[in-house]
């Protein structure tokens, strides 16, 4: 787009769009032109590709500093999205970014890699800045809008826009890694941060042991409640307000990185670059930013002696090194430059022939066709990082090797270790293990080769950058569409927990195993289900658990239990385990607040007809579900306040048409643990549909499975449709535990 085109009011109005993204770079670049016209070219990245059709679907913007100082810009349109962008002045640029972003939070969250620096007026600007993304968010966005923050250099945005936007849905993504308590703790302003980011809905972050690092870092500085992924944040009137803090790991347009490698002219280009170097045996290559967490040092380090122990030869073996420039403005990234180019030129000098160099080294970025030529040209890919969010650079590698071949080496301090298992994984701080991972990964036969490669890239591929964006998306608001059956990724995740020691199954009942009818005496499991979880029942590694809201008596009746299944009714308050029912004794003063909850509900459900009270042992629900939508919302708000007045302490949950008080505050989640315990656990499947299994999925560990049903916001990894899909998981769970059960009793 150039100046000519419409800009301004021409395009942009206040409170106009559905779904914004903000970050501190927008997806576009700033160009001038020959005769001094405004030009914009694309910046492609996986955030971009991610969000590009998400945001023409919803009406987005994307709102962003230019990459420009000291000068503004009107909003305008490119590819469909619309651009807002934010000015940045110089000083600010300085302060802002190179300092307190790059010199404070990017060293301290990388685990003092290099020495972080603590500046108030660098802090200063960081709060400016971050206002001001946060104002220019608040303006665009529509009631009940999406906001998506990205990344460390926004952190404060979240409560800024909470504060002045109550109505917006908040997200936030944090691209690099979150430290452990003992390093964060050394921040000046750790408490302003994290009531920054606890401003959002949902919190994602890259690795399970980030989210856990936050999580433990809140607890020690404000004392909130956390439970498994949620965090209790209470709020100005006395409520709790639930945010989501759990793992959502980045990945690539994978498919996109396979197209560009299998073009003729890209592996025509990747020959090319063999032969440039003298058609070594292996083509090793390292692809970072010039950045002193990438561990380049140790992976020179490490190549050197190998060249030197004669373990490697520059005949067989060379090196390319890609560094591309990072932040040379500031003094520690100068330094390192220095002391790499200085590394590089020894061992060339000591190790380089006239017809074979040890290293190729290349401080300069390439278009990604190129990278995609060198990522095809090397056998072995290098990626030895001190400490990394992600690194895409290992999943780039990965799905460009359409051939099955090449071997990944890969540092277990990226987050990409998570997933990628069958790389060769390595501790780059261990010189002598990096000597011996970049030998084996060498030699490595070529059938082993195919084999890991065929692992590693069905992990990248079924895990794409799509379905990061989806997935946050889902767990933020709780849209999108639910294809019937049950997902490859929920298969295989309940294929991988079959072969757990002991199994404990545990299933809401009405909406889950049942479908959800007027008539609550009238719900029965699906038959496909009944049958599923009496086969699971009756294994002696495997436990049933139904866990609901009904009070027991009433769901013994409709669930009609297979034999040995554990039972937990009215929210976790009544037990059935294998000693029989456990139940609590209510006290007197909480008896006399369940009498005079009865009074009032009884007399609020007498108003509308089809309306109802469900008695519970420390509790009573209203039941509103076949009262027409308009009285029933009113007919909940009367028994909401009138119950406020007249009794107090009481826990209060809402379901689907049902809203419930309880004199004693106890939960699916509690009851969960409890469960887990009784049965001796070694991992758990949770599946429910309404929002008081939320405390269920919370509970969950990182090695557990938690499947939601249906629509809804949820913090649940796994969705299915309905009832009818919850049996044919259950099926598909009894028939691999069968499976594993047969394949242990055969090696044993």
């Amino acid at each position: 787009m150039n100046a000519a085109e419409p800009t301004g009011d021409d395009l942009y109005v206040d409170g106009a769009y559905d779904m914004i993204v903000v970050s501190n770079r927008l997806p576009v670049d700033y160009q001038e032109g020959p005769d001094g016209e405004t030009l914009w070219r694309s910046s492609p990245g996986g955030l971009v590709t991610a969000l590009e059709p998400v945001m023409r679907a919803a009406d987005g913007a994307w709102i962003g500093w230019t990459g420009v100082a000291d000068r503004e810009f009107d909003p305008f349109e490119h590819d469909g999205i619309s651009i807002i962008p934010v000015p940045l002045a110089a000083q600010e640029l300085e302060e802002y970014y190179e300092g307190f972003s790059n010199d404070t939070l990017w060293p301290l969250y990388h685990d003092v890699i290099a020495p972080p620096s603590f500046h108030r007026e660098w802090w200063d600007a960081y709060v400016r800045v971050n206002r001001r993304f946060a104002e220019a968010a608040a303006r665009a966005a529509s009631p009940g809008a999406v906001v998506w923050v990205q990344d460390y250099q926004l952190q404060l945005v979240p409560k800024m826009l909470r504060e002045s936007r109550p109505d917006l849905v908040i997200g936030f993504f944090n691209h690099i890694p979150f430290p452990a308590y003992g390093i964060y703790s050394q921040l000046p302003w750790r408490r302003q941060v994290l009531s920054g980011l606890l401003g959002a809905d949902v919190i994602g972050f890259q690795r399970a042991a980030d989210a856990g690092n936050f999580s433990r870092a809140v607890r020690r500085l404000f004392g909130y409640t956390t439970r498994g992924t949620l965090i209790e944040v209470p709020t100005d009137d006395s409520e709790v307000r639930r945010v989501v803090a759990r793992h959502f790991p980045i990945s690539i347009d994978a498919a996109g990185f396979e197209e560009i490698a299998r073009r003729p002219a890209v592996q025509a280009r990747a020959r090319e670059i063999r032969a440039s170097l003298g058609d070594p045996e292996i083509i090793m290559l390292g692809v970072d930013r010039l950045d002193y967490t990438k561990g380049i040092r140790h992976r020179l380090k490490a190549f050197g002696e190998l060249l030197r122990d004669d373990r490697l030869s520059v005949e067989r073996a060379t090196l390319v090194q890609v560094a591309s420039p990072s932040r040379e403005r500031v003094e520690t990234y100068r330094q390192l430059r220095d002391e790499i180019e200085l590394m590089v030129g020894r061992l060339n000098g000591d190790f380089s022939t006239l017809g074979h160099q040890a290293i190729a080294y290349l401080h300069h970025g390439y278009p990604r066709e190129e990278m995609v030529a060198l990522y095809l040209a090397a056998d072995v890919m290098l990626v030895t990082a001190l400490r990394d969010g992600m690194n895409l650079v290992a999943k780039e590698y990965v799905a460009c090797r359409f051939d099955q071949d090449g071997v990944l080496v890969l540092s277990e301090f990226a987050g990409a270790s998570d997933e990628l298992r069958q790389a060769v994984l390595v501790n780059p701080h261990d010189i002598e293990g990096l000597k011996d991972a970049i030998v084996e990964a060498v030699e490595m036969p070529q059938r082993e080769r195919t084999r890991r490669m065929r692992a590693l890239r069905r992990r990248v591929s079924d895990n794409d950058v799509a379905r990061w964006s989806a997935t946050f998306l889902k767990t933020l608001t709780g849209a999108g569409i639910i294809a019937p059956g049950v997902p490859d990724v929920l298969e295989s995740a309940v294929t991988g927990i079959a072969s757990t020691e002991r199994l404990l199954v545990a299933l809401d009942f009405d909406g889950t195993l049942a479908p959800l009818v007027d008539r609550p005496e009238d719900a029965r499991a699906t038959k496909r289900a009944r049958a599923a979880i009496e086969r699971l029942a009756a294994t002696d590694d495997t436990r049933v658990a139904i866990v609901s809201g009904r009070a027991l008596a009433s769901l013994r009746e409709v669930a009609d239990p297979p034999a040995g299944a554990l039972l937990s009714g009215s929210h976790g308050v009544e037990l059935q385990l294998d000693g029989g029912v456990v139940t609590i004794d209510l006290r007197n003063g909480e008896l006399d607040a369940l009498e005079r909850l009865t009074r009032i509900l009884d007399e609020v459900a007498s108003g509308a007809d089809g309306a109802w009270v469900e008695h519970k042992p420390a509790g009573r629900a209203l039941h509103t579900r076949k009262v027409l939508a308009p009285e029933a919302t009113e007919l909940q708000r009367i028994a909401r306040e009138r119950i406020e007045r007249e009794v107090s302490d009481l826990s209060v949950r809402t379901g689907k048409g049902v809203l419930e008080f309880a004199v004693r505050s106890t939960d699916k989640g509690e009851a969960l643990t409890r469960l887990r315990q009784h049965a001796g656990a070694s991992a758990v499947i949770y599946v429910g549909d309404d929002v008081t299994d939320e405390d269920a999925f919370a509970a969950l560990e990182s090695d557990d499975v938690g499947v939601k049903v249906g629509q809804g916001k949820s913090v649940a990894a796994y969705r299915l449709r309905s009832p009818e899909d919850v049996a044919i998981l259950l099926e598909h769970l009894a028939a691999v535990r069968d499976t594993e059960r047969g394949r242990s009793s055969h090696w044993s």
